[in-house]
């Protein structure tokens, strides 16, 4: 198997994600599209993961490379690949299928629980999946519910934290599982200007002090890249 992923910054790779893949035994590759890399052809890929990136879908006069990915994005939902977003990427997805991305009414930084809707307790991807599990955070913006699409999971602070689509082989996630120690460190490096007083904003110390939710989420993420092999 395949998988590529969609880098928009140096500091947001896809982390835990590689260990698990490398353990199947798949070709993994990456196109860093914030350095002009080419985006391969959907039939060069089975599985696509987008990552995240402090930039807007909609900032496409700084970042003009967001359409070219947005419509690679669609090829690869058309194709039928296992399409991942996580973050900014489930955000573009939104965007692709129909759906709508605006400013949430709060910044959501740190760890906050997500809680699975019905249909994300009945969903492929959540399968094994508690009801209420450890998630880590770092976005302002949020998007509805595209056409067709099936809103998955909650939190305190963002009603639209997961959707599926085209019988769960196109996942958004809001969220972050796939982080390590590292990862989050260097998203702290890079971003700690976000880092203000809010009502769903934890401090450094909170963020980085909670060493057990970076193994929880280690496995969660490992549960549903299991899960998707099957969708």
């Amino acid at each position: 198997m395949r998988l590529h992923y969609i880098q928009h910054v140096p500091f947001e790779g896809i982390a835990n994600i590689e260990g698990w893949a490398q353990e199947q035994g798949w070709q993994i590759s990456g196109t860093r599209i914030y350095a002009g890399e080419k985006l391969p052809g959907p039939d060069e890929l089975d599985w696509l993961v987008i990552m995240g990136g402090p930039m807007n879908i909609y900032e496409e006069k700084e970042y003009p490379w967001l359409a070219s990915e947005k419509r690679h994005i669609e090829r690869a939902v058309e194709k039928g690949k296992i399409v991942v977003g996580i973050c900014l990427g489930a955000q573009l997805i939104a965007d692709v299928l129909g759906g709508r991305v605006v400013r949430n009414r709060w910044k959501e930084i740190g760890w906050f629980p997500v809680r699975l809707r019905p249909e994300g307790l009945d969903s492929a991807p959540f399968r094994g999946f508690p009801e209420q599990f450890p998630a880590l955070h770092w976005h302002g913006d949020t998007f509805s519910l595209p056409p067709g699409a099936k809103m998955l999971a909650q939190s305190e602070a963002c009603p639209a934290q997961a959707f599926s689509f085209k019988g769960d082989r196109v996942l958004a996630l809001q969220f972050h599982l796939e982080s390590s120690v590292d990862s989050v460190r260097a998203l702290i490096e890079n971003c700690s200007d976000e880092l203000v007083d809010g009502e769903y904003i934890q401090s450094v110390q909170e963020i980085m002090g909670k060493k057990e939710n970076f193994s929880a989420i280690r496995d969660s993420m490992r549960l549903l890249l299991d899960n998707m092999k099957g969708v």
